[in-house]
C-alpha cells in the first residue's frame, strides 16, 4: 500500500497548481482514486483497515517529508491539504486504529494550532466554512459533519491526545474539545454553540468532556449564556435555557469573576448580579450556592472529572456497574 500511494502523490501532485487541493471536488477526487486503492488491496489481504491505516500513515509520511524538505516548516497549498484527504479517509473507512488518526491529528496541529476545518462545519452547517474560512468541508452535510466530528471525538480521546498552545503569554494544554477555533475569536466550540444557541451540539461537546471553565477566555461560557438572557427582560428564549441547563449539569456550581482557575469558588455578587435568573427559577439556588447542592449531582461531578482525567468520557460510563438510569444521568441526558 506505502507503494502504491506514494507514488500516485508523486505524480499527481507533480503536476497540479499549489492551491489545486483547496478545491473540495480535487481533494475528493484524491480521496476516491486511494479508496479505490484500498478496496483492490483489502480484496487480497482481507483486512480493510490494516490497508487503510497503511494509506493513512503513508500520507502522514509524505506530508512529514515534504515538511523536511523545507526546513522543517510546512508548505502548506497542496502539500498540507493531503491532510484532510486522511482527515476524509478515516471517516469514510472508519478507522478505528486510534493512534494513527492521533498522529493525523498532531501533523495538523503542528502546521495550524487549531481543529476548526473539522470544527466549524459541525457548528455551523455545510456551507458555513466557505464564508467563515474561504474553505469547504470535506463532509457532505451538516448532519456527516456532525458524525464526523463525534467520530474524532472519540478517537482523540481513545489516544490521549493533548495539544500546547500559547495562551496569554503562557504554555496551556487542551484537548482537543477545547481548542480555540481561531476564525471565531479563538472561542472554545462549547462557546460557539452557547453564542449560536444550539444545545444539541452542546450537549454533545459535554457529553465528551469539554471543559466548561477554560483557561484562555476572558469571561465563562456561563457568564455569557446568563448575561444574554438577562437582556431579555423576563421573557427567556427556550435555547438559551436549554444552553444554560445543560451547562449547569455539568458542574458542581457556578463561579464567576474569572475565579475559575482555583477552586476556591467566589460567592459574592452572583445574587446580586443574576437575582431576576434566580427569582425567576432560571438559576437553581443549589448552582448558586445559596443551598447546598443535591448530593446526586455531586456525585455526578465526581464520578465524570475521574472519567474525564482518563479519557473516559463518555464511553467509560457504560463500563460501570450501574443501572442504565443512572448511566443516563451520568452522561448528562437527563437530570
Amino acid at each position: 500500500m506505502d507503494g502504491f500511494v506514494r507514488c500516485y502523490l508523486d505524480c499527481y501532485l507533480k503536476n497540479i497548481p499549489r492551491n489545486s487541493l483547496h478545491d473540495r471536488r480535487r481533494r475528493q477526487d484524491v480521496v476516491d482514486y486511494i479508496s479505490v486503492l484500498i478496496q483492490g488491496l483489502s480484496e487480497v489481504e482481507i483486512d480493510e483497515d490494516g490497508s487503510a491505516v497503511e494509506a493513512i500513515k503513508t500520507i502522514i509520511k509524505y506530508h512529514d517529508e515534504q515538511k523536511d524538505n523545507n526546513g522543517k516548516v510546512c508548505i502548506m497549498g497542496k502539500y498540507h491539504n493531503i491532510l484532510y484527504v486522511a482527515i476524509k479517509l478515516c471517516y469514510v473507512w472508519q478507522i478505528k486504529d486510534a493512534e494513527t488518526i492521533g498522529l493525523l491529528l498532531k501533523e495538523i496541529y503542528k502546521c495550524e494550532t487549531t481543529f476548526e476545518r473539522i470544527l466549524i462545519g459541525a457548528i455551523f452547517g455545510n456551507k458555513a466554512p466557505h464564508y467563515i474560512a474561504g474553505w469547504k468541508s470535506d463532509f457532505d452535510s451538516e448532519e456527516e459533519n456532525l458524525r464526523a466530528v463525534v467520530y474524532f471525538l472519540d478517537k482523540a480521546n481513545k489516544s490521549k491526545l493533548e495539544f500546547n498552545l500559547n495562551s496569554g503569554n503562557q504554555m496551556t494544554t487542551f484537548r482537543f474539545i477545547d481548542l480555540p477555533i481561531l476564525s471565531c475569536g479563538k472561542a472554545s466550540a462549547l462557546k460557539v454553540c452557547v453564542q449560536l444557541g444550539l444545545p444539541d451540539k452542546l450537549l454533545i461537546f459535554l457529553r465528551f468532556g469539554a471543559q466548561v471553565y477554560t483557561q484562555n477566555e476572558d469571561i465563562t461560557v456561563l457568564e455569557h449564556v446568563m448575561n444574554r438572557l438577562l437582556e431579555f427582560n423576563h421573557v427567556y428564549p427556550y435555547n438559551l435555557v436549554s444552553c444554560l441547563q445543560l451547562l449547569l449539569r455539568a458542574i458542581d456550581c457556578i463561579r464567576i469573576d474569572n475565579d475559575h482557575y482555583s477552586d476556591k469558588i467566589l460567592l459574592v455578587g452572583i445574587y446580586e448580579r443574576y437575582a431576576d435568573l434566580i427569582e425567576d427559577g432560571i438559576l437553581p439556588p443549589q448552582r448558586c450556592s445559596l443551598i447546598p447542592p443535591e448530593l446526586k449531582h455531586l456525585c455526578r461531578c465526581v464520578v465524570r472529572d475521574i472519567l474525564w482525567k482518563n479519557y473516559q468520557l463518555p464511553d467509560g460510563i457504560r463500563m460501570l456497574n450501574l443501572p442504565k438510569k443512572l448511566w443516563r444521568y451520568l452522561d448528562l441526558l437527563e437530570d
